[in-house]
């Protein structure tokens, strides 16, 4: 069966106004928490500033759905947020993908664009009062040459000032390279480090309501003991809770179970997740 055709299946068979565990959620949706909200507000901070960040967490733990939020949260803010993902980069082709989001044909050479860039980023804040942040996705993929780019990227004015936010963001091993020897003139660059932590077990069910609550259902579907076991199976991760709740509600709605308990949620996740 389709794709949209299990959303649809047991979004009918259990009332759903959409669907609950969908990587499409809303942004102003996104489950959030104390730990969250706090690199939230980092984040925010750094765009004010113009800061150099680095953010991290294990894959599956909720980096990108982050920053889809803070992407949310500042775009009518006065701030143009760029995202680049796409670790087989070249400093000529990096510079062009951005010049290409600001709406701007890249120079050829890489030197020329780095300075077309520099000077656009003024006349975006001089003339519009707008403020580029520049999110640099599955950064612990780049390789030693990218990396070091991002210094001539945050050089300007003689060093004076940041002409951007820059936010680089991956898997725990980004910061990791970064404390080796050979990346101490970029580690000692970054202004905030942040680590998106894996969530509890308090995390998993407040995760888990949270998401049910934006389908609108206003009951319990998962029993505690279902929860327990999605804890197990994700270890506190996001995106592996949402591929195990929702190979649970297709097999509930499949057989008419209006409760998910543990023995279907293990049923699961030996059968199609394991």
């Amino acid at each position: 069966m389709a794709i949209l055709g299990v959303f649809r299946m047991f979004n009918a068979f259990y009332g759903f106004k959409s669907t609950p565990f969908n990587r499409g959620i809303d942004a102003c949706a996104i489950y959030r928490n104390c730990d969250r909200d706090e690199i939230l507000k980092r984040l925010k901070y750094a765009a004010k500033s113009r800061l150099f960040v680095v953010l991290t967490g294990e894959s599956g733990s909720g980096k990108t759905t982050l920053l889809r939020h803070f992407n949310n949260d500042i775009s009518s803010c006065g701030f143009s947020v760029i995202y680049v993902s796409d670790h087989i980069l070249t400093p000529r082709h990096f510079y062009r993908g951005i010049l290409e989001q600001m709406g701007y044909e890249a120079k050829y050479h890489r030197g020329d664009a780095l300075r077309q860039l520099h000077r656009e980023i003024e006349h975006m804040k001089a003339i519009h009062n707008i403020s580029p942040v520049l999110i640099v996705d599955e950064a612990h993929l780049l390789d030693r040459d990218m990396l070091e780019e991002v210094r001539f990227l945050l050089n300007m004015n003689m060093d004076s000032q940041s002409p951007l936010t820059l936010i680089l963001a991956g898997q725990s091993e980004l910061w990791e390279k970064l404390r080796l020897h050979s990346y101490a003139a970029i580690r000692q660059r970054v202004d905030i480090q942040c680590h998106v932590a894996k969530l509890d077990r308090s995390g998993i069910a407040d995760y888990i309501a949270s998401h049910l609550a934006y389908a609108g259902c206003d009951k319990n579907i998962f029993s505690d003991a279902a929860v327990d076991e999605i804890f197990k199976f994700s270890n506190g991760l996001p995106r592996l809770v949402n591929k195990a709740a929702t190979g649970a509600l297709f097999f509930g709605a499949q057989n008419q179970k209006n409760i998910i308990d543990d023995h279907m949620v293990k049923l699961v996740i030996d059968g199609e997740l394991s």
